[in-house]
């Protein structure tokens, strides 16, 4: 490969709107195994929040992509590789990225300190509630009735 086609596949690599309108690879070869990275993105993606017992999963999959992004993208960076296949790897990389990008936006659920959280808003709406409905939310301080 060429230093110019090396440097245009780097480019095309790391470019920020690399992953818009690209497809999910169905499935994709990351550390020797292979991953149906389409339908693990899409199983997670349709939940919208990674529930406990999935975040380990989850982490371990963006670790392992990452990392397999990062031999690739050394594999192009040392040009030992035919520029057709250079193609090929930018194109793995796309997808992991746009697989990233999924995967980075859900968040992951904490229920208990998600209802912890909504139990304390429910007691200050109430509370709120009864200083009004009682007349103590007067400036005064009188204290109502």
């Amino acid at each position: 490969m060429r230093e110019y086609q090396r440097k245009q596949l780097l480019e095309r690599a790391q470019r920020d709107a690399a992953t818009v309108g690209v497809r999910l690879p169905e499935a994709i070869e990351v550390q020797g195994e292979r991953i149906d990275l389409q339908e693990f993105v899409f199983e997670i993606k349709r939940r919208e929040t990674i529930p406990s017992g999935e975040r380990d999963r989850v982490d371990r999959a963006k670790r392992n992509l990452r990392r397999e992004r990062q031999e690739r993208l050394e594999q192009i960076e040392d040009g030992e590789v035919s520029f057709e296949h250079g193609e090929e790897l930018v194109e793995g990389i796309v997808g992991i990225d746009r697989a990233l990008n999924a995967l980075e936006q859900l968040r992951p659920v904490d229920l208990e300190a998600e209802a912890q959280r909504q139990e304390r808003a429910d007691q200050q709406r109430w509370v709120s509630f009864l200083q009004q409905a009682l007349g103590r939310d007067d400036d005064d301080g009188r204290g109502g009735r």
